[in-house]
């Protein structure tokens, strides 16, 4: 979608934006699959009062920080809580097997697309922790399948972020740290410091006395993401095995010994064009 003219208005939303169909619902918002002059566009609207402050932080993110990696924002209207993106029919990252095995799609279920998908994601998130808006940590992803929603698939089989109800600003420097929700957190894919760290003591978890924490609580959850959008390819070994160091050292225990998003990221395209030149090589020989 071509990105040439001004946000909608409520004036334009509410006679030109045609609702067409439910596609999705959360806490936050229900989205709409709708219509904007021959186009097919996304229309949020708010799914109950008590979310109010989530939807206008999301959508104070969404205005902030538009570019490649963000949804395209169409338009908003304050008055009746809606907002108008621009439609990626794929639908979200959970989607990916199923999409990848339609027969249109089976040519691009490979190592290379799916790593490129991995790169995109590590490369959203180096964009939020260094975004305009400050650094920015993903709240809303405290298990596989609540970060994959967060992420659309495009026509091309890119990534780009969607949901940006919850990106609290972090800045260690500052004391200026994240809690994502006001409770307790569990299992294996949050970070170690987002977990109780009083349950051993028998103490029930208080909200008020769980430490804050801060961007690196994203990188931990890296290695487990790219398993999934590796899949399972020929080439996807090779492509784990290249990763092991740099996903061991996001697994650190201790946060400040992670990488940052750019380290990741870095060895991510390296091991991609290593791997494309091998190929190459291979095929030289045959």
């Amino acid at each position: 979608m071509k990105n040439c003219s001004p946000w909608l208005q409520c004036p334009q939303i509410n006679t030109e934006v045609r609702k067409l169909k439910l596609i999705d619902q959360g806490a936050v918002k229900k989205v709409y699959l709708a219509e904007w002059r021959g186009q097919k566009v996304a229309l949020s609207k708010l799914s109950s009062p008590e979310y109010l402050e989530d939807f206008l932080h999301g959508l104070s993110m969404l205005k902030g920080l538009q570019g490649p990696q963000v949804v395209q924002l169409v338009g908003f209207c304050l008055e009746d809580h809606s907002i108008v993106t621009e439609y990626h029919p794929l639908g979200s990252l959970l989607n990916l097997e199923v999409v990848l095995a339609q027969d249109r799609n089976k040519h691009h279920n490979t190592w290379q697309v799916r790593l490129r998908l991995a790169m995109d994601y590590v490369s959203i998130l180096r964009y939020l922790h260094n975004s305009p808006a400050g650094c920015r940590v993903m709240c809303d992803s405290n298990s596989l399948e609540k970060t994959l929603s967060q992420f659309l698939l495009t026509a091309d089989l890119h990534l780009v972020v969607n949901d940006l109800d919850a990106l609290p600003e972090v800045d260690s420097s500052r004391g200026l740290l994240a809690k994502c929700g006001h409770r307790e957190l569990t299992g294996d894919f949050v970070a170690p410091e987002q977990l109780w760290p009083f349950s051993k003591e028998g103490k029930l978890f208080s909200d008020e006395l769980m430490p804050g924490y801060d961007e690196r609580t994203d990188i931990w959850k890296i290695p487990d993401v790219t398993q999934f959008l590796m899949g399972r390819v020929p080439g996807g070994d090779l492509v784990h095995f290249h990763l092991f160091q740099i996903h061991e050292e996001c697994k650190r225990v201790d946060p400040r010994l992670r990488p940052s998003a750019l380290d990741v990221l870095k060895v991510y395209k390296s091991v991609y064009a290593s791997m494309v030149r091998d190929n190459a090589g291979f095929r030289d020989m045959l």
